[in-house]
């Protein structure tokens, strides 16, 4: 893995993350950049690459503070009358750009369990909280996924699929994989070749995500002119 594509993976996801760099397992779900790709070859500790990259450890540490993310779950929890599912967090995040990602959650906070614990003890020791703790009890009723399951063991409903035809891609989603895929197949005048398929329980955010990142090659609606490291950035991708 280049070293500087990976600095430059750094300064992206960092811009579109209000300037704060991101940890590594969200670095490696943004990018599919492993760590594997630069411990021992470019770097021996994360901070390194991130400071390199421009940016200063305070930035970095003081990225995803524990209680913060404890009151913007005590936030939606009143927002909803309910405590957030896994599900909640996705479309918040959606929503919100200034919202964390459901995996900093769980990152940050541990599992379910972990999380409820951290918010019933916040509010607790606060006045003017007495009506959240109640409401984190109803969400096992709910039949929903915790906010700290990994979705992709047990919800995932679609896919984020790469099309190629002639020297364009198309970047689409299906709730169905393969068969979007064919009906374009019939569709199109030249063969079209699906070059990779990313799974996903979220193939609206994930095909957001992509068009996002390739706006700058964008030629027509869903239709890209990438380049070979757009395409390797794309393959790298198995699951989001």
């Amino acid at each position: 893995m280049n070293k500087q594509h990976i600095l430059e993976e750094i300064k992206r996801t960092a811009k579109e993350n209000e300037g704060i760099p991101l940890g590594t397992q969200r670095f490696f779900s943004a990018t599919g950049v492993k760590r594997s790709d630069w411990y021992g070859k470019h770097w021996v500790r994360w901070g390194d690459a991130v400071r390199e990259a421009g940016f200063t450890p305070n930035q970095f540490t003081k990225a995803y503070d524990k209680e913060l993310l404890v009151k913007k779950l005590v936030a939606l929890t009143r927002e909803l009358g309910r405590f957030p599912i896994a599900g909640d967090l996705l479309m918040k995040a959606r929503r919100d750009p200034h919202f964390p990602s459901r995996t900093t959650f769980s990152e940050r906070l541990g599992s379910k369990d972990q999380m409820t614990s951290k918010v019933v003890k916040y509010c607790r020791e606060r006045k003017g909280f007495e009506d959240v703790i109640p409401l984190y009890k109803e969400t096992d009723d709910l039949g929903e996924p915790s906010l700290g399951e990994n979705l992709g063991n047990s919800t995932e409903i679609g896919s984020v699929y790469l099309l190629e035809s002639g020297r364009y891609y198309k970047i689409g989603k299906s709730n169905h994989p393969g068969s979007r895929e064919r009906q374009l197949q019939i569709q199109l005048p030249e063969k079209a070749n699906v070059a990779h398929t990313i799974r996903t329980d979220d193939p609206i955010g994930i095909e957001a995500y992509w068009h996002k990142r390739f706006e700058g090659q964008r030629k027509n609606g869903e239709w890209f002119e990438l380049g070979p490291a757009d395409i390797q950035a794309f393959k790298r991708r198995k699951f989001m």
